[in-house]
Protein backbone atom coordinates (compact mmCIF):
# COMPACT_ATOMS: atom_id res chain seq x y z
CA UNK A 1 0.00 0.00 0.00
CA UNK A 2 1.06 3.56 -0.56
CA UNK A 3 1.11 5.97 2.36
CA UNK A 4 -0.92 9.17 2.10
CA UNK A 5 2.27 11.10 2.83
CA UNK A 6 4.20 9.62 -0.09
CA UNK A 7 4.57 11.77 -3.21
CA UNK A 8 6.16 11.22 -6.61
CA UNK A 9 9.74 12.49 -6.74
CA UNK A 10 8.95 14.43 -9.89
CA UNK A 11 5.81 15.95 -11.35
CA UNK A 12 4.90 15.43 -15.01
CA UNK A 13 5.55 19.11 -15.75
CA UNK A 14 9.12 18.92 -14.42
CA UNK A 15 10.11 16.62 -17.28
CA UNK A 16 8.84 18.94 -19.99
CA UNK A 17 11.38 21.08 -21.86
CA UNK A 18 11.45 24.86 -21.47
CA UNK A 19 11.13 27.07 -24.54
CA UNK A 20 14.03 29.47 -25.01
CA UNK A 21 12.89 33.08 -25.49
CA UNK A 22 15.58 33.77 -28.13
CA UNK A 23 14.38 30.79 -30.16
CA UNK A 24 10.77 31.91 -29.77
CA UNK A 25 11.71 35.39 -30.99
CA UNK A 26 13.33 33.83 -34.07
CA UNK A 27 10.25 31.67 -34.68
CA UNK A 28 7.84 34.61 -34.38
CA UNK A 29 9.96 36.83 -36.65
CA UNK A 30 10.17 34.14 -39.35
CA UNK A 31 6.42 33.58 -39.13
CA UNK A 32 5.68 37.31 -39.41
CA UNK A 33 8.09 37.97 -42.30
CA UNK A 34 7.47 34.71 -44.16
CA UNK A 35 11.18 34.37 -44.87
CA UNK A 36 14.27 33.04 -43.13
CA UNK A 37 16.48 35.56 -44.96
CA UNK A 38 14.34 38.59 -44.05
CA UNK A 39 14.09 37.42 -40.45
CA UNK A 40 17.86 36.92 -40.35
CA UNK A 41 18.46 40.54 -41.36
CA UNK A 42 16.06 41.80 -38.69
CA UNK A 43 17.55 39.62 -35.96
CA UNK A 44 21.23 40.08 -36.85
CA UNK A 45 21.56 36.35 -37.54
CA UNK A 46 22.34 34.20 -40.56
CA UNK A 47 19.60 32.17 -42.26
CA UNK A 48 21.58 29.02 -41.44
CA UNK A 49 21.61 29.89 -37.72
CA UNK A 50 17.84 30.49 -37.74
CA UNK A 51 17.27 27.25 -39.62
CA UNK A 52 19.21 25.36 -36.96
CA UNK A 53 17.18 27.01 -34.19
CA UNK A 54 13.89 26.06 -35.85
CA UNK A 55 15.08 22.50 -36.47
CA UNK A 56 15.87 22.11 -32.75
CA UNK A 57 12.51 23.66 -31.82
CA UNK A 58 10.66 21.25 -34.10
CA UNK A 59 12.58 18.35 -32.60
CA UNK A 60 11.74 19.54 -29.08
CA UNK A 61 8.02 19.85 -29.83
CA UNK A 62 7.98 16.80 -32.12
CA UNK A 63 5.94 18.75 -34.66
CA UNK A 64 6.72 20.47 -37.99
CA UNK A 65 6.24 24.22 -37.64
CA UNK A 66 6.91 25.53 -41.16
CA UNK A 67 6.22 24.41 -44.70
CA UNK A 68 9.28 25.48 -46.69
CA UNK A 69 8.54 26.60 -50.24
CA UNK A 70 10.76 28.01 -53.00
CA UNK A 71 10.57 31.69 -52.05
CA UNK A 72 8.77 31.76 -48.72
CA UNK A 73 7.80 29.74 -45.70
CA UNK A 74 4.35 29.34 -44.18
CA UNK A 75 3.15 27.99 -40.89
CA UNK A 76 1.77 24.51 -40.40
CA UNK A 77 -1.40 24.24 -38.23
CA UNK A 78 0.88 23.37 -35.28
CA UNK A 79 3.01 26.44 -36.11
CA UNK A 80 -0.06 28.70 -36.05
CA UNK A 81 -0.88 27.45 -32.56
CA UNK A 82 2.68 28.06 -31.36
CA UNK A 83 2.67 31.57 -32.86
CA UNK A 84 -0.08 32.64 -30.48
CA UNK A 85 1.75 31.19 -27.49
CA UNK A 86 5.07 32.62 -28.66
CA UNK A 87 3.78 36.17 -28.94
CA UNK A 88 2.22 36.01 -25.47
CA UNK A 89 5.33 34.50 -23.89
CA UNK A 90 7.58 37.18 -25.38
CA UNK A 91 5.29 39.94 -24.13
CA UNK A 92 5.21 38.41 -20.63
CA UNK A 93 9.00 38.16 -20.63
CA UNK A 94 9.33 41.85 -21.52
CA UNK A 95 6.80 42.83 -18.85
CA UNK A 96 8.65 40.82 -16.20
CA UNK A 97 12.02 42.34 -17.06
CA UNK A 98 10.57 45.86 -17.14
CA UNK A 99 8.92 45.31 -13.76
CA UNK A 100 12.22 44.58 -12.01
CA UNK A 101 14.67 46.60 -14.06
CA UNK A 102 13.56 50.18 -13.73
CA UNK A 103 15.02 52.46 -16.38
CA UNK A 104 18.17 54.15 -15.10
CA UNK A 105 19.36 56.02 -18.17
CA UNK A 106 17.75 59.17 -19.45
CA UNK A 107 18.86 61.44 -22.25
CA UNK A 108 19.37 61.71 -25.97
CA UNK A 109 21.75 60.13 -28.50
CA UNK A 110 22.23 61.30 -32.08
CA UNK A 111 23.41 58.58 -34.45
CA UNK A 112 24.50 59.16 -38.02
CA UNK A 113 24.36 56.32 -40.52
CA UNK A 114 24.33 55.74 -44.27
CA UNK A 115 20.93 54.62 -45.52
CA UNK A 116 22.15 51.17 -46.54
CA UNK A 117 23.38 50.40 -43.00
CA UNK A 118 20.44 52.08 -41.28
CA UNK A 119 17.73 50.23 -43.18
CA UNK A 120 19.40 46.80 -43.21
CA UNK A 121 20.99 46.54 -39.79
CA UNK A 122 19.50 48.98 -37.28
CA UNK A 123 15.72 48.47 -36.87
CA UNK A 124 15.90 45.51 -34.49
CA UNK A 125 18.70 47.06 -32.44
CA UNK A 126 16.78 50.32 -32.03
CA UNK A 127 13.65 48.46 -30.96
CA UNK A 128 15.53 46.39 -28.38
CA UNK A 129 17.39 49.41 -26.99
CA UNK A 130 14.13 51.37 -26.67
CA UNK A 131 12.59 48.57 -24.59
CA UNK A 132 15.65 48.40 -22.30
CA UNK A 133 16.04 52.18 -21.94
CA UNK A 134 12.65 53.80 -22.61
CA UNK A 135 13.80 57.18 -21.29
CA UNK A 136 16.58 57.48 -23.85
CA UNK A 137 15.68 59.24 -27.08
CA UNK A 138 17.66 58.02 -30.11
CA UNK A 139 17.68 60.29 -33.17
CA UNK A 140 18.91 58.62 -36.38
CA UNK A 141 20.25 60.94 -39.08
CA UNK A 142 20.97 59.52 -42.52
CA UNK A 143 23.80 60.70 -44.72
CA UNK A 144 27.00 59.79 -46.51
CA UNK A 145 29.80 58.00 -44.68
CA UNK A 146 32.23 60.60 -46.01
CA UNK A 147 30.40 63.38 -44.11
CA UNK A 148 29.89 61.65 -40.77
CA UNK A 149 33.17 62.51 -39.04
CA UNK A 150 32.81 66.16 -39.98
CA UNK A 151 29.33 66.16 -38.44
CA UNK A 152 30.68 64.64 -35.22
CA UNK A 153 33.37 67.35 -35.15
CA UNK A 154 30.71 70.01 -35.62
CA UNK A 155 28.63 68.62 -32.76
CA UNK A 156 25.69 67.47 -34.90
CA UNK A 157 26.21 63.79 -33.99
CA UNK A 158 27.33 61.79 -30.97
CA UNK A 159 28.04 58.54 -32.82
CA UNK A 160 28.21 57.47 -36.44
CA UNK A 161 28.26 54.22 -38.33
CA UNK A 162 30.32 54.48 -41.51
CA UNK A 163 31.33 52.09 -44.26
CA UNK A 164 35.04 51.79 -45.01
CA UNK A 165 36.99 50.17 -47.81
CA UNK A 166 39.37 47.40 -46.77
CA UNK A 167 42.40 49.73 -46.66
CA UNK A 168 40.74 52.74 -45.01
CA UNK A 169 40.74 51.54 -41.40
CA UNK A 170 44.39 52.51 -40.99
CA UNK A 171 43.90 56.16 -41.89
CA UNK A 172 42.37 57.44 -38.71
CA UNK A 173 42.69 60.62 -36.63
CA UNK A 174 44.09 60.45 -33.10
CA UNK A 175 41.27 62.59 -31.63
CA UNK A 176 38.55 60.27 -32.88
CA UNK A 177 38.00 56.63 -32.01
CA UNK A 178 37.05 54.36 -34.91
CA UNK A 179 36.18 50.73 -34.14
CA UNK A 180 35.50 48.12 -36.80
CA UNK A 181 32.26 46.42 -35.74
CA UNK A 182 31.47 44.35 -38.83
CA UNK A 183 33.25 43.02 -41.91
CA UNK A 184 31.52 41.56 -44.94
CA UNK A 185 32.28 40.45 -48.50
CA UNK A 186 31.38 42.60 -51.49
CA UNK A 187 30.18 40.71 -54.56
CA UNK A 188 29.12 41.56 -58.08
CA UNK A 189 25.35 41.22 -58.34
CA UNK A 190 23.17 40.75 -61.40
CA UNK A 191 19.65 39.68 -62.34
CA UNK A 192 19.02 35.94 -62.48
CA UNK A 193 18.97 34.99 -66.16
CA UNK A 194 20.18 38.46 -67.15
CA UNK A 195 22.90 39.35 -69.67
CA UNK A 196 24.27 42.63 -68.30
CA UNK A 197 27.48 40.90 -67.11
CA UNK A 198 28.16 39.63 -70.64
CA UNK A 199 28.11 43.06 -72.26
CA UNK A 200 31.32 44.91 -73.05
CA UNK A 201 31.94 47.45 -71.85
CA UNK A 202 30.13 46.01 -68.84
CA UNK A 203 27.47 48.41 -67.48
CA UNK A 204 27.78 48.96 -63.73
CA UNK A 205 25.51 50.58 -61.16
CA UNK A 206 27.37 52.50 -58.45
CA UNK A 207 26.68 54.69 -55.47
CA UNK A 208 27.74 58.32 -55.69
CA UNK A 209 31.40 59.33 -55.23
CA UNK A 210 32.60 58.91 -51.65
CA UNK A 211 31.08 55.46 -51.22
CA UNK A 212 33.76 52.83 -50.42
CA UNK A 213 31.88 50.18 -52.42
CA UNK A 214 32.24 52.42 -55.49
CA UNK A 215 35.96 52.98 -54.86
CA UNK A 216 36.55 49.26 -54.29
CA UNK A 217 34.75 48.28 -57.50
CA UNK A 218 36.48 50.87 -59.68
CA UNK A 219 39.90 49.96 -58.29
CA UNK A 220 39.30 46.25 -59.00
CA UNK A 221 38.10 46.99 -62.55
CA UNK A 222 41.12 49.18 -63.27
CA UNK A 223 43.54 46.53 -61.99
CA UNK A 224 41.88 43.78 -64.04
CA UNK A 225 41.62 45.74 -67.27
CA UNK A 226 37.94 44.89 -67.71
CA UNK A 227 36.20 47.47 -69.93
CA UNK A 228 33.23 49.08 -68.20
CA UNK A 229 30.92 52.07 -68.21
CA UNK A 230 29.03 53.63 -65.32
CA UNK A 231 25.46 53.14 -66.47
CA UNK A 232 23.63 54.10 -63.28
CA UNK A 233 24.43 56.05 -60.12
CA UNK A 234 22.35 56.24 -56.97
CA UNK A 235 22.42 57.71 -53.48
CA UNK A 236 21.61 54.35 -51.89
CA UNK A 237 21.64 50.58 -52.26
CA UNK A 238 18.02 50.44 -53.37
CA UNK A 239 18.86 52.28 -56.60
CA UNK A 240 21.67 49.87 -57.41
CA UNK A 241 19.43 46.89 -56.67
CA UNK A 242 16.73 48.30 -58.93
CA UNK A 243 19.15 48.77 -61.83
CA UNK A 244 20.53 45.26 -61.42
CA UNK A 245 17.04 43.74 -61.07
CA UNK A 246 16.06 45.36 -64.38
CA UNK A 247 19.22 43.89 -65.99
CA UNK A 248 20.42 47.40 -66.82
CA UNK A 249 23.73 46.84 -65.04
CA UNK A 250 25.67 44.80 -62.52
CA UNK A 251 26.42 46.26 -59.09
CA UNK A 252 28.95 45.80 -56.27
CA UNK A 253 26.90 45.05 -53.14
CA UNK A 254 27.30 43.35 -49.74
CA UNK A 255 26.56 39.66 -49.88
CA UNK A 256 23.88 40.10 -47.18
CA UNK A 257 21.83 42.35 -49.50
CA UNK A 258 21.53 39.74 -52.25
CA UNK A 259 18.06 38.25 -52.65
CA UNK A 260 15.90 37.13 -55.58
CA UNK A 261 15.71 38.17 -58.35
CA UNK A 262 19.34 39.13 -57.80
CA UNK A 263 22.21 36.68 -57.44
CA UNK A 264 25.96 36.88 -56.90
CA UNK A 265 27.96 36.64 -60.12
CA UNK A 266 30.82 34.16 -60.33
CA UNK A 267 34.33 34.43 -61.86
CA UNK A 268 33.07 33.00 -65.15
CA UNK A 269 31.71 36.47 -65.95
CA UNK A 270 35.24 37.84 -66.09
CA UNK A 271 34.51 40.40 -63.39
CA UNK A 272 37.31 40.86 -60.85
CA UNK A 273 37.03 39.68 -57.25
CA UNK A 274 36.15 42.45 -54.80
CA UNK A 275 37.72 43.18 -51.42
CA UNK A 276 35.70 43.01 -48.22
CA UNK A 277 34.40 46.18 -46.63
CA UNK A 278 34.00 47.29 -43.01
CA UNK A 279 31.29 48.95 -40.94
CA UNK A 280 32.91 51.13 -38.27
CA UNK A 281 31.56 52.95 -35.24
CA UNK A 282 32.98 56.47 -34.98
CA UNK A 283 32.93 58.50 -31.77
CA UNK A 284 34.80 61.11 -29.83
CA UNK A 285 37.22 59.67 -27.29
CA UNK A 286 35.11 60.60 -24.23
CA UNK A 287 31.45 59.60 -24.03
CA UNK A 288 28.73 60.18 -21.44
CA UNK A 289 26.90 57.21 -19.87
CA UNK A 290 23.90 57.38 -22.21
CA UNK A 291 25.98 57.53 -25.39
CA UNK A 292 28.33 54.85 -24.07
CA UNK A 293 25.39 52.52 -23.36
CA UNK A 294 24.13 52.94 -26.91
CA UNK A 295 27.63 52.44 -28.34
CA UNK A 296 27.94 49.21 -26.33
CA UNK A 297 24.57 48.04 -27.68
CA UNK A 298 25.69 48.72 -31.26
CA UNK A 299 28.93 46.80 -30.77
CA UNK A 300 27.10 43.87 -29.17
CA UNK A 301 24.52 43.66 -31.95
CA UNK A 302 27.14 43.69 -34.69
CA UNK A 303 29.26 41.13 -32.82
CA UNK A 304 26.24 38.80 -32.80
CA UNK A 305 25.67 39.45 -36.49
CA UNK A 306 29.32 38.73 -37.30
CA UNK A 307 29.22 35.51 -35.30
CA UNK A 308 26.00 34.41 -37.04
CA UNK A 309 24.04 34.16 -33.80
Amino acid sequence: MTSDTEHPTTSPSSTLPLLDSAVLRSFVTIAETGSFSRAARLLFRTPAALSMQIKRLEETLERPLFVREARQVRLTPEGEVLLGYGRRLLLLNEEAVTQFLAPKLEGRVRLGTPDDVGTRMLPTLLSQFARMHPRVQVDVIGGRSADMRFRIDRGDLDLALVTLAADEAERERPDMRVDIVYTEALVWVGCEGGIAAERRPVPIALANPGCPWRATALSALHRSGVRYRVAYTSENTAGQQAAASADLAVAPLPVSSVSAPLHALGPETGLPELDRYHVALVRKSALGPVTQAFADAIEGAFADLQAGR
